[in-house]
């Protein structure tokens, strides 16, 4: 299929066109994103690309295996602290080191905070503009609005037509002064918009709670972490101390006063995110009741680490199972086994990195990192301007991971149906009762099947997840407690922190249910040093271009058969994009060819 160039863009020859979105934007990192629309402007092919080199492992090789962790949690500010814990993981796993009940759950905790911190603020800061218009609740009731409220969130307290009205009257001021601020560039006119302004006026108000709340959650990592982002870990265990008994002066960073700041923290997120997130997240689904497209693979092809030990006293474990759905076959998950190599495999044919043998996947322990960069016959434009790619060819800097040589699916979806198809008592109770309450507003009688695999059940997914992580936290919280005052203070072992009590060589795995999904760091030691370290992250899963049988990856999968209002205002391919919450600061870094600095900052 060839493309021609119009004032419109490239018109293909089958009389449709491509659209490009360069960058996707509202993510964290560099996206590309093309597709072809036929006549009727839906959407029939779709190439997604990573646009920046991943460095990461170049970097790491031959450095101190227990310093890992600090290097590979910079991979990305948002999704702070999961590469961390993957790492010391896989660390510990490859040297045989248990860590202490405490330093289990204290972990447990701070990346259920993580999560938290990352669905909140993912659907109200990053995704939500792709459903609410805050041009359109100007027009709102406030009344109306405080009767919305009321009705779809009753436990909520600021529910009030004055409450709402004071919000209103501070839109009211950004759009009158022509500056949007945080609202600017949105396709505010674009009919794909379909609330009520008295929801977008909710909505939009919730969006500024958001803002509040968010800025408190994180306060747990310092707390533990000692700083946020980047908090801080240690192969082995946690460095921080416990003397509940202490004051801050004395230096102790667990005392009482601030494990009571971390439980009311943990409270606040539960009661936010049941009495406000869940709700908005179903209310604005049912205006778009007849909306459910972006499954794509979901529908098919789900996968999931699923937890990482079993220790006893962490009720998490029972919950999100991991795990891989085949076929759309609920019937029967299959086990997995990031140690084998028959199952997690990367490909490079269309990814611009170079292989022996270019037609075989390699697993992670043996993975290659070496950057190729070349454009295809028929891409369309420079290495420095492209303006049209080539799938046929390399096309992008993220590789293609794939589960026995199939293109899944990974995220919160992917937990909850794997959960859901195992029966999952916690999860089904979850999943039908939102279901039933966007059935009994949207007037519709969808099953879980129907529903979960769409934008809308990827997005919803997030929000029951991030009250599981709360309850979770909680549960891991009041473990801890109650370890603490049976006397066990422990939160490290550092039995073999010396590398001369190391094996010659030695190969582990960490993996971490992170905010956007499956997420697996491997690493092979040898003589002390750090031989191969290679992070498949939940971005390179779902951002993954084709493999060597053609197979798409998730994220460009969702897109295809879906509807454009006005293609040229891509409203529809951002808000399917935007519920994957891609990470391409993850899946893709950036260092020059010859490991040289690429800039320097001098700071007074």
């Amino acid at each position: 299929m060839s493309l021609h160039q119009t004032p419109n863009g490239f018109q293909l020859d089958n009389g449709g066109r491509r659209i490009v979105v360069d960058p996707v934007t509202r993510i964290e990192g560099h996206m590309r994103c093309e597709v072809n629309v036929d006549s009727n402007n839906i959407i029939r092919n779709a190439v997604s690309t990573g646009t920046m080199w991943r460095g990461l492992e170049v970097i790491l090789k031959g450095r101190d295996p227990r310093d890992a962790w600090a290097f590979v949690e910079r991979i990305c500010g948002v999704c702070t602290g999961c590469h961390a814990l993957a790492s010391v993981r896989a660390v510990e796993n490859a040297l045989g080191i248990d860590i202490p009940h405490n330093a289990y759950l204290i972990r447990e905790i701070m990346a259920k905070v993580l999560q938290i911190h990352d669905h909140i603020v993912h659907f109200y800061h990053l995704h939500a503009l792709d459903w609410v218009n805050p041009v359109n609740a100007l027009k709102a009731d406030p009344k109306a609005t405080s009767a919305l409220q009321q009705m779809v969130s009753p436990s909520h307290p600021n529910s009030s037509p004055g409450y709402f009205r004071d919000v209103q009257t501070r839109l009211k001021q950004f759009v009158e002064s022509g500056q949007l601020g945080i609202f600017k560039n949105g396709y505010w006119g674009n009919p794909a918009y379909q609330l009520s302004p008295e929801a977008d006026l909710m909505a939009v108000t919730h969006y500024l709670e958001a803002l509040d709340f968010q800025k408190n959650i994180v306060k747990v990592h310092t707390i533990f972490g000692g700083k946020n982002p980047h908090p801080n870990y240690m192969v082995g265990g946690v460095p921080c101390a416990i003397n509940i008994d202490g004051d801050m002066a004395a230096g102790a960073p667990l005392n009482m006063e601030r494990l009571n700041f971390v439980q009311a923290r943990l409270q606040e997120a539960l009661a936010f995110t049941v009495n406000v997130y869940i709700p908005d997240v179903i209310a604005i689904a049912s205006f778009y009741k007849g909306w459910l497209y972006g499954g794509g693979l979901s529908a098919k092809n789900v996968m999931d680490y699923g937890d990482y030990a079993k220790v006893k006293g962490d009720k998490s474990t029972d919950k999100l199972p991991g795990g891989v759905i085949l076929n759309g076959n609920w019937n029967e998950v299959f086990p997995i086994d990031p140690a084998d190599p028959e199952q997690v495999q990367e490909f490079v044919q269309h990814s611009w990195y170079k292989y022996p043998d270019e037609a075989k996947g390699l697993h992670p322990w043996d993975g290659v990192t070496e950057p190729h960069y070349e454009l295809g016959a028929k891409a369309v434009g420079t290495k420095t301007n492209i303006q049209a790619l080539d799938e046929e060819a390399k096309y992008s800097w993220i590789k293609s991971p794939r589960w026995r040589g199939h293109a899944v699916e990974v995220g919160p979806l992917a937990r909850y149906i794997i959960a859901y198809a195992k029966g999952v008592d916690f999860v089904k109770n979850q999943v039908d009762t939102s279901l039933a309450a966007f059935n009994k507003l949207a007037g519709t009688n969808l099953t879980p099947k129907q529903a979960l695999p769409s934008t809308i059940g990827r997005t919803l997914a997030r929000a029951l997840e991030c009250q599981y992580a709360a309850e979770m936290a909680l549960d891991d919280y009041n473990a801890l407690i109650a370890n603490i005052r049976n006397g066990d203070s422990s939160t490290a072992n550092i039995e073999k922190w010396d590398p001369k009590t190391w094996p010659k060589e030695a190969k582990g795995y960490g993996t971490v249910a992170a905010p956007r999904g499956a997420l697996g760091h491997w690493i092979r030691i040898k003589d002390g040093k750090i031989e191969n370290y290679q992070c498949v992250v939940p971005t390179t899963w779902n951002g993954s271009p084709r493999d060597p049988k053609g197979n798409i990856g998730a994220f460009e999968a969702s897109l295809l058969g879906t509807p454009m209002a006005r293609p040229e205002e891509p409203v529809e391919i951002l808000r399917t994009l935007h519920s994957f919450d891609p990470c391409l600061a993850c899946s893709t870094h950036v260092m020059s060819e010859d490991g040289a600095d690429l800039t320097t900052v001098t700071v007074r």
